[in-house]
């Protein structure tokens, strides 16, 4: 097993109280899975603990994945990579970084390798002959999805279920890949509805996505517990407007919680805007998941120079 010490598990809940909260008589809480680790925290850390896992057992040494230029998971593996003494290979999407962005610098200063993949050729990083070529290049690797998408991340992220000491009416989760929403329904002993929110715009596959995630892992969760709104994506990946930030801005300065504009910024103003306009139930017991990834929005300064 790898040493959890420096980690803070379980991650803390936190109420959430206001005027608004309290008008609409929603009880809203935050697992704070962002203070999980100063570096590999949130569903990042979640994702990783059993693939660095199996990679040890396989006696691999070095990790690859794959990622954009402000990934967290890219940043997430780097930092596992060197605490847990394996070599680590990103393959970043798009044009080589000159000078390096933030993310990219923190990655190398760890020790990551990084190899820059065209947009069309990054389309085929499932594929077996684009693999097959990475390995004839870099050797022998324990490869991690982008996101750290696969079964072994599912069944981290259901840990979550685990430490959860109360029952919640509704569960909140940001979704990218959806491995994190699958995880957290594999999860469920209780009669929780989770709601997704897509980051991404023209996101319905991942309805399709979780549900096969799900059969992967041989969930018996209902298949009724769970829903995807796909309405509070800003645009798209990464995408925002300045309405977005704005929420982000009163959001921490009346919590105290850091958020950041692609994952956890677009759930938290979708989940005030459903319960502003009362779609959800009164009395309702909400927990939203925060799932870190905060070092992600040094990519968004230029859009938002107060951040």
């Amino acid at each position: 097993m790898l040493d959890l010490s420096p980690l803070k598990l379980p991650s803390p809940i936190q109420q959430l109280h206001s005027e608004f909260l309290h008008q609409h008589q929603i009880e809203l809480f935050i697992k704070r899975d962002d203070l999980i680790h100063p570096v590999i925290s949130g569903n990042k850390w979640r994702k990783l603990k059993y693939n660095l896992e199996q990679a040890r057992r396989d006696h691999h040494h070095s990790l690859l994945t794959f990622g954009g230029a402000y990934s967290n998971h890219i940043h997430a593996t780097a930092a596992a990579g060197r605490y847990f003494g394996f070599n680590t290979i990103g393959i970043i999407r798009g044009e080589p970084y000159s000078p390096l962005n933030p993310t990219l610098q923190d990655v190398t200063n760890w020790g990551m390798q990084l190899d820059y993949a065209s947009r069309a050729d990054y389309r085929q990083k499932t594929s077996a002959k684009f693999i097959q070529q990475l390995k004839e290049k870099f050797g022998d690797f324990y490869l991690i999805p982008e996101g750290g998408n696969n079964d072994l991340a599912v069944t981290g992220v259901s840990e979550i279920i685990e430490e959860l000491d109360e029952e919640y009416d509704i569960i909140c989760i940001d979704c990218g890949t959806g491995a994190t929403m699958a995880g957290i329904i594999a999860g469920l002993h209780q009669p929780s509805q989770v709601l997704g929110f897509a980051v991404l715009k023209g996101a319905d596959f991942l309805v399709d996505d979780i549900r096969q995630r799900l059969q992967s892992c041989q969930s018996t969760s209902a298949p009724n517990n769970w829903t995807v709104n796909l309405d509070y994506h800003f645009g798209g990946f990464a995408k925002t407007r300045p309405e977005l930030f704005e929420f982000i801005d009163r959001f921490q300065q009346q919590y105290n919680i850091p958020l950041e504009p692609v994952y956890s910024g677009k759930m938290l103003y979708g989940l005030f805007d459903l319960i502003k306009k009362g779609q959800l139930k009164t009395g309702s017991r909400v927990l939203v998941i925060h799932s870190g990834g905060l070092q992600g929005a040094r990519g968004m300064s230029s859009q938002h120079p107060q951040s």
